[in-house]
């Protein structure tokens, strides 16, 4: 049920939405991720962007907001988008990076400009935030959509499924998991299997580190983030061009075919249509634009320049869906084998690519995979708490934590096609209250686009 739901709102309504509304605000703003681009840059590197005193600054919110979305969606979504959609689903995964990141700035605009003050004294942000303050309390029933959608759609769905099944593939064999006399003790006594009893162990182990970051906060969050962003990010370059240099010859063959099929009119309209939606249905994974985590993560930096913190918001998704997702593309269509013969394929379709490539290469992106998932999951607790805080109060928001951390062990057992099902259903419900503010407040952003040129 979960995934029959998943795919109708998945499928056209949120291609349009996503896509389709994210190309109008990109032209309604005149292109402000391009036209703009140098002004991001030369904002993130302001000492501005980088003072937060007790709380936390622009720079560490988008490394937060990186660390969310530089995730699994990376490796796991691009592996997935591939064998369910071929090449060309990366050429609309590039598409949506380039809209999404004239949304992402949308975003950081409206809940600059529409923060609030927590009970605590420090700023907070969020879609559910920006539709009351920006349209008023006839829309709040949009509010309360986005933030229960939020509570279980920043859930660690994909994260910990995925690294539960890297550390099963990397680590084990079936023998040994078979012989293991506490994985036989705990599945014997639950009367599960013996890889059901494995990765309820694993999500236990999971959910143990994460406990010791999330119940920092947010500044906790936000300082680990700052330097494992660009430690992941860097390792996974320096991977994938090694890849890319050993396999040269065969580059430009691998950019002709998602050129190619992206636009592959062979099995007809429908099909290319399909093609498509697989690519923009995985980048919502990828980048998060237009979904509205971002807003709460940039809504609680220090920063009360609304077209300041639009710059800095929208070079995100070119980070992750241009930048990190075209390396694991590369590396899987050099290397890979996409051609899934037993279901749904994510993380075992990059990991076999990597060790065909490099020398123990399946270790090396366990290290990278486990970098990428720990940080999603740092940054997605804050994301859901915001909205268990707007619902139910500061007070009883604490107990989400704790709720955050138990249904790790959970997506850690279930299987992956109801892991994808589940997390698309509830981005899809954050993905429609926030596009459709974006697009009601569009004037005001466009306001703010006017005075960057009067600030330089």
């Amino acid at each position: 049920m979960i995934n029959r739901i998943a795919d109708f709102l998945c499928g056209y309504p949120l291609f349009l939405l996503l896509i389709g509304g994210g190309f109008f605000l990109f032209f309604y703003s005149g292109m402000v991720s391009l036209r703009h681009l140098p002004d991001a840059v030369r904002v993130l590197r302001d000492r501005q962007s980088r003072d937060s005193g007790n709380q936390i600054s622009s720079l560490q919110a988008l490394a937060s907001v990186v660390a969310a979305t530089v995730g699994m969606g990376n490796i796991a979504g691009v592996a997935i988008a591939l064998v369910m959609g071929g090449p060309g689903a990366i050429f609309w995964m590039w598409i949506s990076a380039l809209v999404g990141m004239s949304t992402k700035f949308h975003e950081g605009v409206l809940t600059t400009r529409y923060k609030v003050t927590n009970t605590d004294g420090t700023p907070g942000g969020g879609t559910m935030h920006i539709i009351d303050r920006g349209l008023g309390q006839r829309w709040h029933w949009l509010a309360m959509t986005f933030a229960v959608a939020g509570m279980f759609g920043t859930l660690c769905i994909m994260n910990a499924n995925q690294l539960t099944e890297a550390i099963v593939t990397t680590f084990t064999t079936p023998e040994w998991i078979e012989q293991n006399p506490s994985v036989g003790a705990l599945a014997d006594s639950l009367g599960w299997s013996h890889i059901s009893a494995l990765r309820l162990l694993i999500g236990l182990a999971i959910a143990g580190v994460v406990t010791i970051v999330v119940i920092g906060g947010v500044r906790r969050i936000a300082r680990v983030a700052t330097w494992l962003v660009p430690f992941m990010v860097g390792l996974y370059f320096v991977s994938v061009l090694y890849i890319v240099i050993t396999h040269i010859q065969e580059v430009p063959g691998v950019f002709r075919s998602i050129f190619a099929e992206a636009f592959n009119l062979r099995a007809g309209w429908g099909a290319l249509v399909g093609i498509a939606i697989i690519g923009a249905r995985r980048a919502a994974l990828v980048n998060d634009a237009g979904v509205g985590t971002a807003t709460i993560m940039h809504g609680a930096s220090t920063n009360t320049d609304p077209s300041r913190e639009g710059l800095i918001a929208m070079l995100g998704p070119g980070i992750d869906s241009g930048i990190v997702c075209t390396l694991t593309a590369l590396a899987i269509l050099l290397c890979g084998d996409i051609q899934a013969t037993d279901g749904i394929k994510g993380l075992e379709v990059a990991m076999g690519a990597f060790g065909r490539a490099i020398p123990a290469g399946e270790y090396l992106l366990m290290a990278i995979v486990l970098c990428f998932a720990l940080s999603s999951m740092f940054s997605y607790s804050f994301y859901g708490q915001r909205c268990a805080a707007y619902l139910f109060g500061e007070k009883r928001a604490k107990a989400y934590i704790w709720f955050f951390i138990a249904t790790m062990v959970v997506f850690a057992v279930i299987p992956l096609g109801v892991a994808v099902g589940f997390c698309d259903l509830f981005y899809a419900l954050m993905a429609f209250p926030t596009m459709i503010t974006l697009i009601l407040l569009r004037r005001e952003v466009k306001n703010e686009i006017t005075r960057i040129g009067v600030k330089k």
